[in-house]
């Protein structure tokens, strides 16, 4: 029974993980990909998110009421799951390593983002438009910290797309998985370009 439970819970983590916050940070990444077509370009499309009907509910509801589940139900997984990578060093441990590793990462870079963000705009301190970004980034180590935090959170959701069609049932033979890998490698690398496009963008105007 506790083995059911517990599979249960694993596949609402990994759903959780595709729908909505993966959908989700697909959707925050191309927003913000607008600003490789101008500062004007980005304030539009942050300013037509931000100016959705009912957006604090939805984002509380959509958005992190989910991620604090994920997270909490994630670094459960990070302290209890085992993994054999020292004794086998399979293909698939690693990436289930480094999944845990990307999520402590992906969730602290989560944390400061929101802080440096949608915290300092609640406060009334900053604005959101090309400049609250552009200042952020301004600083390299900020700019670094971001690099490795969107990395982190592209790869958290792309290795975490190959286990949700394996844990939901959709690719149960070695061929399809095989074929799965190589969808979210390509997942990866398109998106992990959107991301880090954005970002030097922001910093250095190109």
């Amino acid at each position: 029974m506790a083995e059911h439970r517990e599979f249960g819970y694993r596949r609402l983590h990994s759903l959780l993980g595709v729908v909505p916050i993966g959908i989700f940070l697909l959707q925050h990444l191309v927003v913000n990909h607008f600003a490789v077509y101008g500062e004007e370009s980005f304030n539009a499309a942050a300013g037509f998110m931000h100016d959705l009907p009912f957006r604090l509910l939805l984002e509380i509801v959509v958005i992190y009421i989910p991620i604090l589940f994920h997270a909490i139900l994630g670094v459960y997984i990070v302290f209890t799951a085992r993994n054999n990578v020292s004794k086998y060093g399979y293909f698939r441990n690693w990436m289930f390593k480094l999944q845990r590793y990307t999520g402590v990462i992906t969730l602290v870079f989560i944390a400061w983002h929101v802080f440096e963000t949608r915290v300092q705009i609640g406060l009334g301190n900053a604005d959101l438009d090309y400049s609250l970004m552009e200042g952020i980034l301004a600083n390299p180590f900020m700019f670094w910290f971001y690099v490795i935090g969107v990395i982190s959170a592209v790869f958290h959701f792309a290795n975490g797309l190959w286990s949700f069609l394996v844990t939901w049932g959709f690719t149960q033979s070695p061929k399809s998985q095989q074929i799965a890998t190589y969808a979210t490698i390509l997942v990866f690398l398109g998106v992990s370009y959107i991301g880090i496009r954005s970002l030097i963008t922001f910093a250095y105007g190109v």
